[in-house]
C-alpha cells in the first residue's frame, strides 16, 4: 500500500520567484517533508519526473516499515499558473495535502490567501482531503530576541500573525500548526505526530475498500445457502375516529334523549335541546347550573353566579334555570323516551341566543378549533366588538386557569374525547344502570346512543331497554364491559394482555363497534410481535385458537395477520400439538409463506452433506 502526498509552497523566506528554477536536491533536503522522512527519502529519477508535472518535485520514502510514501513538492504557488489543469489532476490523487508558508515572508501568505485559497476551497471540500497548514519561522522582535507568542504584536506589519494563520486554516478545513524552525524536535514531535495520525487514517480506510482474502476461501469450498428474510407482516389498518362527528350527530337529532331545553329571556321562545351529561362534563359553567339540591318543594329560579358574578368571582350571569321536577309527561318530549327531569334554562344574554346554536356545536364536537368558532360567530354577527364580548363569554363556559385569568385573549384548552373522562362510569346524571356479573356500572344514554348504533337502536325503539333503568349485560364479563364502555367515552382502549384485548374484540363485534376491533387487532398484534422466540414457544396462549375466533367474530385483518405470523415462526408454531387444528386451506397458505422455506432447509442439509465429506478427505495431520 502507499500514500500519495502533494506538498505545496514554500517555508523558507523568498520562496522561488517566477524566473527562479524549482529547488535542487540540496534545497530539498533542507524541506519540511524531506526532514521528516529523514535518511530514507529519495528523489526521483528522471524518467520519473518526466511523468509528473515539471512543476512538481517527487520523492519517496518508506514509513511504519512497508507503506510507501509518494512526496510531491512544489515550493512556487506561480509555478502552479502555468498549467492548473494537470496541477489539479494531480491534486486529485493526493491522500494527504500539506501547505506551507513562512511566517516572515507576509506578502508571499496575502497571495495565497487572497488568490490560491479562494481556488482550492471548493475542490477540497468536494474531495474531502485532509490538510495540514503548516506556518514555519520565528516571528522578529525589534527588542530582543524572537517572539513565538501567538499574542505579541510588536512585527505584524512584517510577520503573518497567528490569527490570521488561524482563520486561512478554517477556511480551508485544515490543521493549523506553527513551527519555530525545522529541527528534529519540532518537526518530528509536533508535524510527525499530526502526519501520521492522517496516514493512518488514510490506510484504514484503504483498507476498508480492498476485498478481504478469506483464509482457504478456494474455488472448491463449498458456499452456503442464502437465508432471505422473512415476508413483512401486513398491516392493520384503524379508521379515523368518528368521536366529534358522533356528537355533532347527538346534538342535532338526539332530541329524543334531550334533559335540558333553552329558552329566549326575551320572547320565551325555544331556541333547541342539549344534554345535560353532555354540558356538565365539558363546561364548568353548566355543571355549576345544573347541579343543586335533588329535593326542591317547588319549582324555584336558580342563577349559578348569583347577580352579576362579581362577589364570588364568578363569570357574569348569562343563563338561569327552573327545574323543579318537572317530569316528562307534559308533552314537551318525544314519546317513548324515560320519564325523567327536563331543566329548562333561560338564555338572558342576545348575542348568545343568536349564536346558541354555534356554541352548542362547539362544545360538543369538542374538535372544532377556537379560530373556527370564532369565524362563524364572525359571520353570522358582523360586529368585530359584539364578536369579541360573545367570545369571551362563551370562554367562561369553559372556565380558565390560573396562568390565563389576566389574559383577555387567551384561548382554552381544546376540547375533545378527554372532556367525557369524567361521566365514564360516574353516576353523574347517569340514567341507565347495566349489571354484569353482579357489578354495577352506570352509564349515560346520550353518549351510548351517539357512540354505538347498537345501543341506538336498542335505546330507541320498542324494546324493553328503552323504559327500563335497569339493563343487564349476559355472556360478558365485567372488565371486558367495562373496556368496551371505556372506550363509548374516551375513544380510547388499552387491553391488559392478549386476552383481554380478544375479550375487547368480541364484545366491539356483538356491538358493532368496527373502530373498537380494529384497536384490539392492534394490541394482540403487538403483544404477539413484542413476544421474544423462547417466549412464544413455551407460552400457554394458543395462537392457533387465536386465529379461529378471529375468523369466527369477522376480525379480518387479525385472521390474515396471524397466518402471516404463524408462516413466519413456523418452525416453533409446526411443533405444537394444535397445529394440526389448522385448516387444509390454512395450511396451504402457510406452508406457502413459511420461513425458512423448504427450498433452503433443502440447500443448507446439502451444504453440511458437503461439508462433512469435505472434512474427511482431508489430512487429519494437515
Amino acid at each position: 500500500m502507499s500514500i500519495h502526498i502533494v506538498a505545496l509552497g514554500s517555508e523558507c523566506p523568498g520562496g522561488v520567484g517566477p524566473g527562479e528554477e524549482a529547488m535542487g536536491q540540496g534545497q530539498l533536503q533542507g524541506g519540511l517533508l524531506w526532514s521528516y522522512l529523514g535518511h530514507g527519502a529519495m528523489a526521483g529519477g528522471p524518467e520519473e519526473s518526466s511523468l509528473s508535472n515539471p512543476a512538481f518535485m517527487e520523492y519517496t520514502s518508506h514509513v511504519f516499515g512497508d507503506v510507501t510514501v509518494v512526496v510531491q513538492d512544489c515550493p512556487s504557488w506561480d509555478l502552479l499558473d502555468s498549467d492548473w489543469a494537470s496541477v489539479r489532476s494531480v491534486l486529485e490523487q493526493a491522500d494527504i495535502l500539506v501547505i506551507k508558508y513562512s511566517i516572515n515572508d507576509k506578502l508571499a501568505f496575502q497571495q495565497v490567501r487572497n488568490g490560491y485559497a479562494p481556488r482550492l476551497r471548493p475542490l477540497l471540500r468536494h474531495w474531502g482531503v485532509p490538510v495540514i497548514l503548516v506556518a514555519v519561522g520565528a516571528r522578529l522582535n525589534d527588542e530582543g530576541p524572537p517572539c513565538t507568542c501567538p499574542l505579541c504584536a510588536s512585527d505584524w506589519s512584517s510577520c503573518v500573525p497567528h490569527s490570521e494563520g488561524l482563520q486561512l486554516s478554517r477556511d480551508l478545513g485544515a490543521t493549523y500548526l506553527e513551527l519555530p524552525s525545522l529541527n528534529h524536535v519540532f518537526v518530528g514531535r509536533y508535524f510527525g505526530s499530526v502526519l501520521e495520525y492522517f496516514m493512518i487514517q488514510c490506510l484504514k480506510q484503504k483498507a476498508k475498500e480492498r476485498p478481504e482474502k478469506r483464509r482457504g476461501n478456494k474455488l472448491n469450498e463449498p458456499q452456503p445457502p442464502h437465508l432471505e428474510q422473512p415476508a413483512r407482516l401486513p398491516p392493520i389498518r384503524v379508521e379515523e375516529s368518528s368521536f366529534s362527528k358522533d356528537l355533532q350527530w347527538l346534538l342535532e337529532r338526539g332530541g329524543q334523549f334531550a334533559d335540558v331545553a333553552f329558552y329566549s329571556g326575551d320572547s320565551g321562545k325555544e331556541l333547541g335541546w342539549g344534554h345535560a351529561a353532555v354540558l356538565c362534563a365539558v363546561s364548568p359553567y353548566f355543571r355549576q347550573l345544573l347541579l343543586g339540591p335533588k329535593a326542591r318543594e317547588r319549582p324555584i329560579s336558580r342563577c349559578a353566579c348569583r347577580g352579576d358574578g362579581r362577589g364570588d368571582g364568578g363569570p357574569p350571569s348569562l343563563l338561569s334555570t327552573w327545574d323543579g321536577g318537572l317530569g316528562m309527561e307534559d308533552g314537551s318530549r318525544p314519546d317513548g323516551h324515560l320519564a325523567g327531569r327536563l331543566s329548562r334554562l333561560v338564555v338572558k344574554d342576545p348575542l348568545l341566543c343568536l349564536c346558541l346554536w354555534e356554541t352548542l356545536m362547539f362544545l360538543y364536537r369538542g374538535a372544532w378549533e377556537w379560530e373556527h368558532l370564532q369565524e362563524a360567530v364572525g359571520e353570522k354577527l358582523k360586529n368585530s366588538l359584539a364578536v369579541a364580548q360573545l367570545m369571551d363569554r362563551i370562554r367562561s363556559f369553559l372556565g380558565r386557569d390560573k396562568g390565563s385569568r389576566d389574559t383577555p385573549n387567551a384561548r382554552p384548552a381544546q376540547l375533545g374525547p378527554q372532556s367525557l373522562v369524567n361521566l365514564f362510569n360516574s353516576p353523574l346524571y347517569s340514567d341507565v344502570i347495566f349489571m354484569v356479573q353482579g357489578s354495577v356500572l352506570p352509564a349515560h344514554r346520550a353518549v351510548l346512543v351517539a357512540r354505538c348504533d347498537v345501543m341506538a337502536a336498542m335505546f330507541s325503539g320498542k324494546y324493553a331497554e328503552a323504559r327500563s333503568r335497569v339493563v343487564p349485560i349476559h355472556g360478558v364479563s365485567s372488565d371486558t364491559f367495562l373496556s368496551f364502555l371505556e372506550y363509548l367515552y374516551t375513544d380510547t382502549c388499552c387491553p391488559a394482555s392478549v386476552l383481554q384485548a380478544m375479550a375487547v374484540l368480541v364484545c366491539a363485534e356483538m356491538y358493532q363497534v368496527k373502530r373498537l376491533q380494529h384497536l384490539c387487532e392492534v394490541c394482540v398484534c403487538a403483544y404477539l410481535q413484542s413476544m421474544p422466540s423462547r417466549e412464544l414457544a413455551s407460552t400457554g396462549i394458543s395462537v392457533i385458537r387465536l386465529l379461529r375466533r378471529a375468523k369466527c367474530h369477522n376480525a379480518e385483518q387479525l385472521y390474515v395477520w396471524l397466518l402471516h405470523f404463524i408462516a413466519n415462526n413456523y418452525l416453533i408454531f409446526s411443533h405444537k400439538p394444535d397445529f394440526l387444528e389448522l385448516s387444509e386451506e390454512e395450511r396451504e397458505q402457510v406452508e406457502r409463506l413459511r420461513w425458512p422455506s423448504r427450498g433452503y432447509l433443502q440447500e443448507l442439509s446439502e451444504y453440511q452433506q458437503r461439508r462433512r465429506k469435505l472434512k474427511k478427505s482431508r489430512c487429519l495431520v494437515m
